[in-house]
């Protein structure tokens, strides 16, 4: 028998029929949520103009060293200046402004001809209070590893040896959390380091356990949070230039209105949707 010609439609255009037919019904869909609000009312960002080339301080840096004079130090009467870079003299230097939190830059260089082995070759340091960041000539020159340019000393080796040959420029851009106290004394935070070495990350915001001396183990005790930036005489003619400071502070928001969903036209606390 011959039946009459029939469509068989595949599953899926059924479906499209039935939505179809739902809302041509007035069934409605339904809302989608289009937009998150945290409800935090936050500071605007203030404006800081970079510097025109890398490596150059912004607009509200703190100039340390400019290649020109030693003003911002103290003890530096015995570091001379050559060809725009301070040269370590006799004892260590530190600036006259203490910093809290900052990101510190700063440019140092090996002396040249290399001479001496591990500890004894090309040795300095970055201070942050009596915390170090340790400066040596780690070029193709070996040393325990936790005393090692980029290490904090003593405590925590950089993840890798990002050093340039002696003579070079070695760049270190340091982010510094300083330890906080309270008014018993006790620690109530410790500090922390994150640093680049020629732009790469060498100590990724590593807990400082205390100081950082060559005798002792880590130890905190009570002082202020901002403390001079020092450079080390370790007896090697180790240079320095183009040293800038910024003090950064976190922004903080104030919880408006509690979070939220904008569902529609409308605005629903998330609470509310449990």
């Amino acid at each position: 028998m011959n039946r009459p010609n029939c469509v068989v439609r595949p599953p899926h255009s059924i479906a499209l029929l039935v939505l179809t037919a739902l809302l041509a019904a007035g069934v409605a869909r339904p809302a989608a949520a289009l937009e998150y609000y945290p409800g935090v009312e936050w500071p605007e960002p203030p404006v800081v103009t970079p510097a025109a080339e890398p490596g150059g301080a912004p607009s509200d840096a703190v100039v340390l060293f400019d290649g020109k004079d030693l003003s911002a130090w103290n003890g530096a009467e015995n570091w001379k200046i050559v060809d725009g870079a301070m040269v370590v003299g006799q004892g260590e230097i530190s600036t006259k402004q203490p910093f809290a939190d900052c990101q510190l830059h700063i440019e140092w260089s090996a002396p040249t001809p290399a001479t001496g082995e591990g500890q004894g070759r090309g040795n300095s340091g970055v201070f942050f209070g009596p915390y170090e960041l340790q400066v040596l000539d780690s070029y193709k020159s070996k040393t325990y590893f936790d005393g090692q340019a980029g290490a904090l000393y003593k405590q925590q080796p950089p993840q890798v040896n990002a050093m340039r040959p002696p003579g070079e420029w070695n760049v270190y851009d340091v982010i510094w959390t300083a330890p906080r106290f309270r008014a018993d004394g006790s620690l109530e935070s410790p500090a922390y380091i994150t640093a680049l070495h020629n732009g790469v990350l060498i100590q990724n915001h590593t807990e400082v356990k205390g100081s950082t001396f060559f005798h002792s183990p880590p130890t905190y005790w009570p002082h202020d949070s901002a403390q001079p930036i020092r450079l080390q005489d370790h007896g090697n003619p180790v240079r320095f230039r183009n040293i800038w400071i910024r003090e950064w502070k976190p922004i903080h928001g104030k919880q408006a209105k509690p979070p939220a969903k904008r569902i529609g036209d409308k605005v629903k606390p998330i609470e509310e949707m449990q």
